[in-house]
């Protein structure tokens, strides 16, 4: 019988806590970051709203795990979306005078695909959780919250158990 190795994983969760339900990733995060002490191999980022950063997080590892919030789903909020980050994935631009702070997580794996080469991380897969209100307000609706702590418990199970 062959034992594998538990896969390096980075979990990265994106959002503004002063946004509302936009602060989702951020939660599923900081709630990971608890849950998930002491797992091997795998490192939580509170990533707030910097996407250019992921690029320097992923290069240790071998599987990326992205939470956001997405808005206008038609879909009631909290619901969540789990898809692999080349549905979402932004063309590269080649214009050198992008604005690093506007730049977008998707966009950044572009980048991070082009500039980390072969050291890109094999898997890449993105959860998003179904948002409507992004007005300036500290604290998420009762959906989005509902819909962050299912992402917590899904990762938690699945990470726990590799």
């Amino acid at each position: 019988m062959v034992q594998t190795l538990p896969v390096s994983t980075a979990i990265l969760g994106f959002g503004n806590p002063v946004r509302a339900d936009d602060g989702v990733g951020v939660y599923v995060a900081q709630r990971l970051q608890e849950a998930l002490e002491g797992v091997e191999k795998c490192q939580v980022f509170d990533m707030g709203t910097s996407a250019f950063e992921v690029l320097f997080q992923l290069k240790a590892h071998q599987r990326i795990i992205l939470i956001d919030a997405v808005v206008n789903t038609g879909e009631a909020t909290g619901t969540i979306y789990r898809l692999p980050a080349s549905e979402v994935e932004a063309q590269i631009e080649e214009d050198p005078l992008v604005f690093l702070h506007g730049l977008k997580w998707n966009q950044a794996l572009s980048y991070a695909r082009k500039i980390l080469g072969d050291d890109y991380p094999e898997e890449v897969e993105v959860y998003l959780i179904s948002v409507e209100d992004t007005r300036f307000n500290v604290g998420m609706s009762d959906e989005a919250k509902a819909g962050a702590d299912q992402v917590v418990a899904l990762l938690k199970e699945r990470l726990q158990n590799e």
